[in-house]
């Protein structure tokens, strides 16, 4: 029987579409993190999220960004570079009325200019939304 957080844990990570043997890339991790998503990915997709430091290519890249992290175009095009052809970023952001949200119209102006087109938004816990990035079908 697994525990209750456990249980919220896979919950949360379930709706990232994350699959066993995957390899997460996880950019902008700080005190304020969820750490409940954070153990549901680990427990799915059955190992560790490697950092940005990690060299090879990677299937998910997880991009915790507030407000005051910088431009938004720019972190999305670092975190392209490691992914696959048919990888995915999730854009996780302070949900709207917490410090640090970031309007919804910046992340689709952003998007875009790293070459990617928003997919789905879910709610990623309490306090972070999860914004689903790919490339556009035709450059894939």
């Amino acid at each position: 029987m697994t525990a209750p957080g456990q249980d919220e844990a896979h919950a949360r990570a379930a709706r990232l579409g994350l699959t066993p043997g995957m390899t997460v890339q996880e950019l902008g991790y700080d005190e304020d993190v969820d750490a409940l998503l954070r153990d549901g990915i680990e427990e799915i997709v059955g190992s560790e999220m490697v950092d940005e430091d990690h060299e090879d290519v990677v299937d998910v890249v997880l991009m915790w960004w507030r407000e005051d992290d910088g431009d938004l175009a720019d972190g999305l095009l670092d975190a392209i570079g490691p992914l696959t052809d048919q990888g995915v970023v999730w854009l996780m952001t302070p949900k709207p009325g917490r410090p640090g949200h970031i309007d919804a119209e910046d992340i689709a102006d952003a998007a875009p200019t790293a070459g990617l087109q928003q997919t789905s938004t879910i709610s990623a816990g309490a306090q972070w939304q999860g914004t689903r990035l790919v490339a556009p079908r035709a450059k894939r």
